[in-house]
């Protein structure tokens, strides 16, 4: 029978998470001759590249995302039992982690989190990014589903499970500086100051053509894709912002903003988008068929 060498397989796993032996050096405390002997002796005892190289740049070959997966089970599981061992409490709660675009309202994040917890009680990790980002992660199964304003692109559909949640209207929500704009909506909007999601969006794009074939012409101030900030700026009186309407309603109904009004065809959807793997994480499985988005 073959043995595997845990400490191979832990270097290899700090190499994969760190993207390079530079960095798996430096977050070890040991040199990179030292791990690149340990990879070497795991990919030996596996008879499989894990890595391939193509110039400085280190990628996982499809043998090294299986024992990614594999490592980050292990792993993980090991933390747990040290947590659980130390803290003398002996009934292991599942853990779930989830991505969430930075654009996504965080109402849905916390949706998704009661959700989770109403399946069973369990350790809940939400990591925030940028969705290039966060689907490499869901990808190499370091989060388990990223909840998003858009799905994967279909030249790497067959990387992803994505389910669609809803679609909600986009509105324009200010301070009662800003009420007078209700009249004569949406040209009202020409020159005024905007905040305004980053250019890499779909919703951005989405803005821009509604407003290029209205021959409206709007003064962007900010650009930021967190819709917390969008809020907080928009309080501010520094702009108007566009969020769907559910997400303003709340501000509308404390006084801080008004509603301007809605923009005719400019709509925002939500997906909710898993990686398959090996061993499916069984409270993603159910968020995946059974989660809704309520407003």
């Amino acid at each position: 029978m073959h043995w595997l060498n845990y400490h191979h397989l832990y270097y290899f796993w700090i190499t994969a998470k760190e993207g390079s032996i530079t960095g798996a050096s430096k977050k070890l405390g040991i040199g990179q001759p030292t791990i690149s002997t340990q990879i070497k002796n795991l990919e030996d005892a596996l008879n499989q590249s894990v890595f391939s190289r193509e110039g400085k740049r280190l990628n996982l070959t499809e043998t090294g995302r299986v024992v990614l997966d594999y490592a980050n089970q292990i792993f993980t599981l090991g933390n747990e039992l040290m947590e659980v061992v130390k803290d003398g409490n002996f009934s292991r709660r599942p853990h779930i982690q989830f991505g969430a675009l930075d654009s996504v309202p965080k109402s849905f994040v916390q949706m998704l989190i009661h959700s989770a917890q109403k399946i069973c009680p369990c350790t809940i990790a939400v990591l925030e990014g940028e969705g290039e980002y966060l689907f490499r992660e869901l990808e190499a199964h370091r989060i388990d589903l990223v909840i998003s304003n858009f799905p994967p692109t279909v030249g790497e559909s067959r990387e992803y499970f994505s389910r669609f949640l809803a679609k909600f209207p986009i509105s324009i929500f200010a301070t009662k500086k800003f009420e007078s704009l209700k009249r004569d909506f949406p040209k009202s909007l020409n020159e005024q100051p905007f905040i305004m999601p980053s250019l890499h969006s779909k919703l951005r794009h989405d803005l821009n053509h509604f407003f290029k074939i209205n021959n409206i012409s709007v003064d962007v101030l900010i650009e930021t894709q967190d819709t917390s900030i969008q809020k907080l700026l928009g309080i501010e009186s520094m702009g108007l912002v566009c969020l769907p309407e559910f997400a303003g309603k709340e501000l509308v109904s404390e006084g801080k903003l008004v509603k301007i009004g809605t923009l005719r065809g400019v709509m925002e959807d939500f997906w909710l988008v898993s990686s398959p793997r090996k061993i499916p994480n069984p409270i993603a499985v159910t968020l995946m068929k059974n989660f809704e988005l309520k407003t």
